[in-house]
């Protein structure tokens, strides 16, 4: 990509929600290792803004950002565009080498269209993933990001083969899954340190643990209580519901009965919600994190959508997609049984995606 190898080069990486924070800070400690004369900048362009969504998690992963443009909340055209101005005047001052941009956020679409103009390369972490759904505003914002990006790192072969079927070939690379590295370094510290469940005592009681944050399913009042409504049984265990900031705005129009065995708990910082992961006796979600976690640590999971990114997940059996009827959900709550074979790590790389990706970033540095 350079002309001129072993010369100075600076990365700037593009963050703005909490699953990017984790995936950032991996990668940037495994490059300052490898390559201590690099410079990676960080960019937060505050999506995720909030102490619990955003501050617990810089604390807790000694992640720093060095430019914070503050955007916040907004509709998608204002929160990305915002975000795309904040972002090329950093651009413009700093002249990265490369930028990387993660996942399918706002922020992911702002980082990568600022930077493509101004003729920067652009390496997108998790590319390739396809859920078929073009309402989810996420599927808009992978699709575009992949289109412009130079370098594009898949977490499985499924990732790359979609790459593929839309006829791109140059600069696709099966690196694995960089959450299952994050969860394998940092979950011997979440051992060590995290007392989530000493505080919300879980320690002698089987739980559930339930996650929703999409708009599709937590804007509507009508749709999220008929949710919750399926969870409510007389026989059901504890279900901890680690409550994100937008679907608590609906929640709260809720009758408090209406929520009778889920503990609704704020948002909890990734130790923690590592901790709850490996000890809940299942997990719902409708995040596509929490569905690759939920299978890393072999832990049943039911996904709250109709599709899902992540297919691998459901091949063992340790992940169902059941939807938002609750007819499916109790369905799907009462045909579960443990699967007979353990999660196919491989397919997400087992644990050396990080390594692959800081060797064609080197590579493409020319360092």
């Amino acid at each position: 990509m350079f002309d001129v190898p072993g010369a100075q080069r600076k990365l700037l990486s593009v963050v703005g929600a909490r699953p990017q924070f984790i995936k950032a800070a991996m990668l940037s400690r495994t490059l300052a290792r490898e390559a201590p004369g690099l410079t990676h900048l960080h960019l937060h362009t505050g999506q995720h803004y909030s102490p619990d969504m955003a501050q617990v998690f810089f604390d807790e992963l000694n992640y720093r950002p060095d430019f914070d443009l503050g955007v916040g909340s907004g509709t998608h055209a204002r929160q990305t565009g915002d975000a795309m101005i904040g972002i090329e005047k950093v651009l413009m001052d700093e002249k990265p080498d490369l930028v990387i941009v993660y996942g399918d956020t706002n922020s992911t679409l702002a980082g990568a269209l600022a930077a493509v103009k101004l003729h920067i390369p652009v390496a997108h972490v998790e590319a390739g993933l396809r859920s078929g759904n073009r309402r989810m505003p996420e599927e808009i914002n992978r699709i575009v990001t992949d289109a412009v990006s130079e370098i594009l790192f898949c977490p499985t072969p499924t990732s790359v083969n979609n790459l593929k079927k839309e006829g791109r070939k140059d600069g696709v690379i099966h690196t694995g899954d960089i959450l299952l590295d994050t969860l394998h370094y940092f979950l011997p510290r979440a051992h060590e340190t995290s007392d989530v469940l000493d505080r919300l005592a879980l320690n002698d009681q089987p739980f559930w643990l339930l996650t929703m944050h999409r708009p599709s399913n937590v804007d509507d009042e009508s749709k999220l209580g008929m949710i919750i409504k399926a969870f409510i049984r007389e026989d059901r265990p504890r279900i901890i519901f680690p409550c994100h900031p937008r679907t608590a705005k609906t929640l709260d129009k809720l009758s408090s009965h209406d929520l009778d065995n889920i503990d609704v708990i704020p948002p909890v910082s990734y130790l923690d919600m590592l901790v709850l992961e490996e000890h809940a006796s299942l997990i719902l979600t409708d995040s596509g994190g929490v569905q690759r976690e939920a299978y890393f640590l072999s832990r049943p999971c039911l996904t709250l959508r109709e599709e899902t990114e992540w297919p691998e997940t459901l091949e063992e059996g340790w992940n169902h997609i059941v939807g938002t009827d609750p007819k499916a959900i109790l369905e799907g709550i009462a045909q579960l049984t443990l699967p007979d074979q353990p999660p196919d790590l491989e397919a997400f790389g087992n644990g050396k995606a990080v390594e692959r990706m800081q060797q064609e970033i080197l590579k493409a540095l020319g360092l």
